[in-house]
């Protein structure tokens, strides 16, 4: 009997910033798709697509803490 392994991850991704961009902007647009169907349908679907939206926004979470900031070298920030 042959044994399976699991595939290795590549763990040097390359995604130039308009990858993430694009990433983020079609991740953004099944968020607004999926929560327009889950106000519409009943309560029996829902359920496996929260459990989507929940993780679509945690990956969201993820992408943003991972772009830079500009923050001046000099002096104090000022947010807003």
């Amino acid at each position: 009997m042959e044994t399976l392994t699991m595939p290795q991850y590549n763990d040097m991704i390359e995604l130039s910033v308009e990858d993430m961009d694009l990433i983020e902007t079609a991740l953004r647009g099944s968020v607004a798709s999926l929560s327009q169907a889950a106000m519409d349908e009943d309560e029996g679907g829902k359920a496996g697509r929260e459990d989507t939206l929940r993780r679509i926004h945690d990956l969201l979470g993820k992408l943003h803490d991972q772009k830079v900031f500009y923050r001046p070298k000099d002096g104090v920030y000022l947010g807003g």
